[in-house]
């Protein structure tokens, strides 16, 4: 079968958390006399430690901090306003863990550190300690992504809230240092005077969570002849919330990478996401096209992208950039009357020749016509 059996599913999580629970206590008495230690040393080090900084243009506290996992250290660098779910993000591009396969250990803390809302500056962290990571790689992707907890209903952020957090001075320093850190990987060059179009994975082009033996059952109708009209207006590129193993497999399955008819320009992964932080929400992981933007600034920018994806709080540091589109679940049920892709060819067909795509209502997309090309929404 495509999908793991939940007996199968069942034994291998009871393993991974027996695994966890032999561990924990182990590990937490050795964090506890080299946290005591650790803190000793610190009371002695002058404040302008080597290890501590403060960066000059954004003005935050940089922590260097070590983590423990596998009988290696890592170390990363976290800032006061980065969350835990940042700290995560950070551990994984080292050690290819996945964030919610990890369980950090530090004897001060105690559940504070499975709270990925809650920000660095909170947990009094000092520079220079050493903390334990307990998890697994994910080798089989299939596995990771049935176990993964499933997002169903995708709150609502009033306009004004959304204003603020892509307005919010430290979601814009988050977003400089993923440009930063992150860098793209083109599969095919960019093309001269094409627009950009960026698109998710899960129940926006592939229904991950229905069974099937073959993974072209789970595609969602008319994918290749959606993505092979569009080619001749747009680049593409794809930006899922999962692991790059995993976009890389499903893509390839699905025939995506490989197809005569198109090309895509470059595969994104979760790593390039951002942990933005809302009054209502608190935090959440979203997807910052400024960072494709800074990269390929020659090529694509504000007015010449759009972006689909079936969560809205994914385009939140770029609302007038994104289409929320329909979810494509149960793909057995309504593989024979899903018409969603086709629709939306038009509509991109149709918006091709306009200068300024962030000028568009694409809430109203299905509204939209030829006759009303050159009607763009008042600002």
């Amino acid at each position: 079968m495509f999908c793991f059996s939940n007996a199968v599913k069942f034994i291998l999580e009871l393993h991974y958390t027996h695994a966890v629970a032999e561990l924990t206590e182990e590990v937490l008495a050795k964090n506890e006399n080299e946290g005591k230690a650790a803190d000793q040393d610190q009371s002695s080090m002058a404040t302008a430690s080597s290890s501590s900084s403060s960066s000059p243009e954004e003005g935050l506290e940089e922590l260097t901090l070590t983590v423990k996992w596998s009988g290696k250290e890592y170390t990363v660098r976290v800032c006061g306003d980065d969350s835990v779910a940042e700290l995560k993000r950070l551990i994984c591009e080292v050690t290819n863990v996945l964030p919610k396969r990890q369980k950090l250990l530090y004897p001060k803390l105690g559940s504070k550190l499975s709270d990925d809302s809650l920000l660095v500056s909170q947990l009094n962290l000092k520079s220079s300690i050493k903390m334990t990571m307990i998890g697994t790689v994910e080798d089989d992707i299939i596995v990771d992504q049935v176990d993964a907890p499933e997002i169903v209903d995708d709150f609502e952020l009033g306009q004004d809230e959304v204003v603020d957090i892509k307005d919010k001075e430290v979601n814009k320093q988050k977003l400089r240092r993923r440009i930063s850190q992150y860098k793209t990987k083109l599969l095919h060059p960019c093309r001269e005077g094409k627009k950009l179009l960026v698109l998710d994975i899960d129940y926006t082009l592939f229904d991950h969570r229905s069974t099937a033996e073959n993974p072209l059952e789970l595609m969602r109708p008319y994918l290749h002849e959606f993505l092979s009209a569009v080619y001749a207006e747009y680049d593409i590129i794809i930006w899922s919330a999962t692991s790059m193993k995993w976009v890389e497999l499903k893509m390839g399955q699905l025939g995506v990478l490989d197809n005569p008819n198109y090309k895509i320009t470059a595969l994104l992964d979760h790593l390039a996401m951002i942990t933005v932080q809302s009054d209502t929400h608190r935090t959440f992981d979203c997807k910052p096209l400024g960072l494709i933007w800074a990269q390929f600034p020659e090529y694509y920018n504000s007015k010449n992208t759009i972006m689909f994806d079936d969560l809205r709080r994914n385009f939140v540091m770029n609302p007038q950039n994104g289409l929320m589109i329909r979810p494509f679940r149960k793909a057995h049920l309504n593989r024979s009357k899903d018409k969603e892709l086709v629709r939306l060819t038009e509509y991109l067909l149709a918006i091709a020749e306009l200068s300024d795509l962030s000028s568009l209502e694409h809430s109203r997309w299905e509204a939209f016509s030829e006759d009303n090309v050159k009607r763009p929404r008042h600002r």
